[in-house]
């Protein structure tokens, strides 16, 4: 029986036309019936860089028992000149978070995948305490099980205090060895007494890793955190 939280996460890739862009993560949400693909903002569009992909594209397991069947599933970004994706914005500016509702009806035929829905989101914050040890799971620098199409977990910690938002920011802080790749990863919690189909608390969606500007590159090892956005956030996302 494969870990249903493998098959909750989903390789994102971004293209512009025919031509590959890059590379991230991202997982499945559901609500109210509604099926969306989660990922970072700066996927979809980073002004800095002039990245501007017109269509993501995602990998979905086919088959229950033979996990090396899978079949594309492309997503626009766009429809008649609108963004087909959402994001928001706070006190503390852009949040580095988006929802891409997909089309049941374009699914490949025989779609194996799990999705987390509102119930998976962390109730009281007080109890996720500091040092409390999460999973991030993605595709580190395109790293995976290319047989199986699978992601890979990372074990980390949370580094800041939960449910307060660090520095003012919309995101708390872990402590992982992260890389390119594992942006829009989800940041989950062992559940146990949870759904048992998919027995995970969705606590965060990885971002990016966290630098200080005025670390010496020579002297000073990176400080080795990162930024997860709160994922209450979906709430609003897919409103």
């Amino acid at each position: 029986m494969i870990e249903p939280l493998l098959l909750a996460v989903a390789r994102v890739q971004t293209f512009l036309g025919p031509r590959l862009l890059t590379a991230a993560s991202g997982f499945f949400y559901e609500r109210d019936g509604r099926l969306f693909i989660v990922t970072s903002r700066h996927v979809l569009i980073d002004e800095p860089t002039g990245h501007h992909p017109d269509r993501v594209e995602l990998k979905l397991h086919t088959d229950e028992v033979d996990l090396t069947r899978f079949a594309s599933l492309s997503v626009p970004l766009y429809r008649d000149g609108k963004s087909t994706w959402r994001h928001a914005r706070d006190s503390g500016g852009e949040i580095d978070v988006v929802t891409i509702q997909i089309d049941r009806s374009q699914l490949p035929k025989g779609a194996n995948l799990r999705a987390f829905t509102p119930q998976h989101l962390q109730g009281p914050l007080e109890e996720i305490g500091i040092g409390a040890t999460v999973l991030v799971v993605g595709f580190p620098l395109g790293f995976y099980d290319t047989l199986h199409y699978l992601p890979v977990a990372r074990l980390a910690g949370v580094a800041s205090a939960f449910g307060v938002r660090f520095q003012g920011q919309g995101y708390f802080l872990t402590d992982a060895r992260m890389h390119r790749g594992a942006s829009g990863a989800p940041v989950v919690l062992s559940d146990p007494h949870g759904d048992p189909a998919l027995p995970w608390k969705l606590l965060g969606i990885h971002s990016a890793r966290l630098d200080m500007r005025t670390r010496d590159a020579v002297l000073d090892e990176s400080l080795g955190l990162n930024c997860a956005w709160y994922a209450d956030i979906l709430h609003t996302l897919t409103a």
